[in-house]
């Protein structure tokens, strides 16, 4: 994998379109953890095919605005983690169980009914056809084991730090297929860490370090406030984040641009490299690459420039595409007068 200096890449998700999603829908809920068929517009036996094409739009924009490391854009997802957590063994969607979200609300989720397992690999063909796709480095997002726990209801194992090392085993083998099969970067989503910082002490991190267990490849790992559409009020920082200093993850991705979050904590994770989050997503208003890399700039008393990855605070699911766009485009030619800054 080859990247210049400051490269630019998104957390995982893109706005999907209008035609494919019933976006109206999608904003009007909290992010499913179940499957939620009824928010597609396209009929079942044409919808791969749709969100085939969709995911095209996704890259082709991704590469227009001049983002160095692609991903899918999630388009083929209801939310980041139900495409995967409901494809295991061990659960039953079609009774669902329930479970508070971050934000203190109930919500249908997963029922564990028997041992977590993965039966087949859930995104490796979506990888595959990402990586057919452009000729750039590319990235995969797999919900975190934690996270995953979190949004289910556990009626089977006899507490939850049982049921989280499952979920790890299940993230471990995806993460081997997906290096295998050509990723780049594979990013764990663990926003929960976050979210429950007792708990993820307690076997959070745990489970993260389980679900890394082996690897080779470069990993990252997710951790933010919630989706900025969702979660309007942002902490000053996070309640776990040191934590991950001796975590096997090569890459930490936070946000910083809506919170103004204080960059003093990544002294304590000098021997990683951060995903730095600079694009505002509570707002479609789009920052001039000049804001953008200010931002940036925030970061190099604590850290040398190769050390960071320039991307959004959090998925760019909520944001409607042009502002989409025009968020990608600030942010690749924020790094590239960076780099000119930097290199001249």
């Amino acid at each position: 994998m080859t990247l210049p200096l400051l490269p630019t890449s998104l957390v995982g998700s893109y706005a999907q379109p209008e035609w494919l999603i019933d976006r109206a829908k999608l904003a009007g809920r909290f992010p499913p953890r179940v499957r939620a068929k009824e928010l597609w517009r396209v009929e079942p036996a044409l919808l791969a095919q749709a969100q085939d094409d969709a995911t095209q739009l996704a890259i082709r924009a991704q590469e227009r605005a001049g983002l160095d490391l692609i991903t899918d854009g999630e388009i083929r997802r209801e939310s980041y983690s139900n495409h995967f957590a409901t494809a295991l063994e061990g659960v039953d969607i079609d009774n669902p169980g329930s479970a508070l979200d971050r934000s203190g609300h109930p919500n249908p989720v997963p029922r564990i009914v028997g041992p977590i397992r993965r039966p087949h690999p859930v995104q490796v063909r979506d990888l595959e056809f990402l990586r057919a796709h452009t000729d750039r480095p590319v990235k995969m997002t797999v919900p975190g084991p934690f996270t995953m726990t979190q949004q289910a209801q556990n009626d089977h194992y006899p507490d939850l730090e049982s049921a989280a090392m499952d979920y790890a085993a299940a993230v471990n083998a995806e993460i081997r297929d997906l290096l295998a099969a050509g990723a780049d970067v594979v990013q764990v989503d663990e926003p929960y860490l976050q979210a429950r910082p007792d708990a993820a002490r307690a076997y959070g991190l745990a489970a993260l370090n389980a679900a890394l267990d082996g690897i080779e490849g470069t990993t990252a790992v997710h951790l933010c406030f919630g989706y900025a559409a969702i979660i309007h009020e942002r902490p000053s920082g996070y309640s776990f984040l040191p934590e991950l200093a001796a975590c096997p993850v090569r890459q930490i991705s936070i946000e910083t641009a809506q919170s103004g979050l204080d960059l003093g904590v990544l002294a304590d994770l000098s021997d990683k490299t951060i995903i730095l989050g600079v694009l505002d997503l509570s707002t479609p208003e789009v920052e001039t690459a000049d804001t953008v890399a200010a931002r940036v700039r925030r970061a190099f008393d604590r850290l040398p420039p190769e050390q960071v990855v320039v991307a959004p605070d959090c998925g760019m699911k909520y944001l409607p595409r042009d502002a989409a766009e025009g968020k990608m485009r600030a942010m690749a030619d924020a790094a590239a007068v960076l780099r000119s800054e930097l290199e001249g």
